[in-house]
């Protein structure tokens, strides 16, 4: 039982982290969709209840305009579109790495 667009926003950040390996763990949270856990393995999409240093929330719409550069994931922080619960430096990391 797949989800498309949580199996296309595993694809997309295994895509950008390319041979780069992530330091740490972080779970987007995608509304009403499921979530995705990025950490040294790179990204897979999550357990129900699997923890993460930082959860990151958006909707659908935020988390798609992230992925293909529209959104910058700080600006959406900023402006409410993306919340964090957890490690803002693991956070920023991974930012870096979509961005």
């Amino acid at each position: 039982m797949g989800n498309a667009i949580i199996d296309a926003a595993v694809a997309a950040i295994n895509d950008k982290l390319g041979d780069e390996t992530f330091d740490g763990s972080a779970k987007f949270e995608i509304e009403g969709e499921g979530a995705v856990i990025v950490d040294g393995t790179g990204a897979r999409a999550a357990e129900d209840g699997e923890a993460a240093d930082v959860t990151m929330s958006a909707d659908t719409e935020t988390f798609q305009e992230i992925m293909s550069g529209e959104l910058n994931p700080t600006a959406a922080f900023m402006s409410g579109k993306l919340t964090l619960d957890g490690d803002m430096g693991t956070a920023m990391k991974l930012g870096g790495v979509l961005s």
